[in-house]
C-alpha cells in the first residue's frame, strides 16, 4: 500500500480536489448542492476554517482553504464533510466488496488530492483555477454563468469583472485557447 505523506502547516493555506468515487456521468454534488453546504457548515461549525474560494462541479470539487493558526488537520474536514453528506443521500450506489466489508459507501474517492500554498502568485493561480474551472469543463461558456462558486463573492468584492474567463474571440467554446 503506498505510504501517502501530506504537507502540513499549522494556520496553512490549501488547495484541494475532491472527486466522487463514479465520475463520469454523475451530477450528485449539483443537484444535491444544499446537502453539501450543509455538511460544510456543520464541519465548520465543530473545525474551523476559512473558504478562501470554492467551486463544485457535478463530480468533484476544489477549494482554497486557510486554517486556523496552529491547526494543520484538513484531514479530519475533509472527512466530516464527507461523512455529513454521505449520511443524507439514500443508499443507492454501487459499492465493491472492500466497501462493504468496510461498511463503507461508494460516494466518496477515498482520499482527495491538496496542495499546500506556498505564496502569493501560487494563491492567486489556484483561487483563478478553482473560478475557471467550470469553463474549462464545458459547463459554462464565463465564470459568471456558473453558480456553485465563490467567483461571484470576488465580483462583489471588485476582484474580477462579471466578464472574467468569458472566451474571446480566440478561445473556443470550452475554455482552452485556439
Amino acid at each position: 500500500m503506498p505510504d501517502y505523506r501530506r504537507y502540513r502547516i499549522a494556520g496553512g493555506t490549501y488547495f484541494f480536489t475532491v472527486n466522487l468515487l463514479e465520475r463520469n456521468p454523475n451530477d450528485l454534488l449539483v443537484k444535491n448542492i444544499d446537502v453539501l453546504r450543509k455538511a460544510v457548515r456543520q464541519t465548520r461549525k465543530n473545525l474551523p476554517f476559512h473558504i478562501d474560494a470554492w467551486v463544485v462541479l457535478p463530480d468533484h470539487l476544489h477549494g482554497v482553504w486557510t486554517l486556523p493558526a496552529g491547526d494543520n488537520d484538513n484531514s479530519n474536514r475533509w472527512r466530516s464533510i464527507k461523512q455529513i453528506f454521505s449520511k443524507a443521500m439514500p443508499k443507492t450506489e454501487r459499492r465493491s466488496g472492500v466497501r462493504v466489508a468496510r461498511g463503507e459507501r461508494g460516494i466518496w474517492q477515498r482520499r482527495f488530492w491538496e496542495h499546500m500554498i506556498l505564496d502569493d502568485v501560487d494563491y492567486a493561480a489556484h483561487i483563478d483555477y478553482c473560478h475557471i474551472n467550470p469553463v474549462k469543463h464545458g459547463l459554462v461558456k464565463k465564470a459568471a454563468d456558473w453558480p456553485y462558486s465563490t467567483f461571484h463573492r470576488y465580483v462583489k468584492a471588485g476582484i474580477y469583472s462579471n466578464g472574467w474567463a468569458a472566451p474571446s474571440s480566440s478561445e473556443s467554446t470550452d475554455g482552452e485557447r485556439a
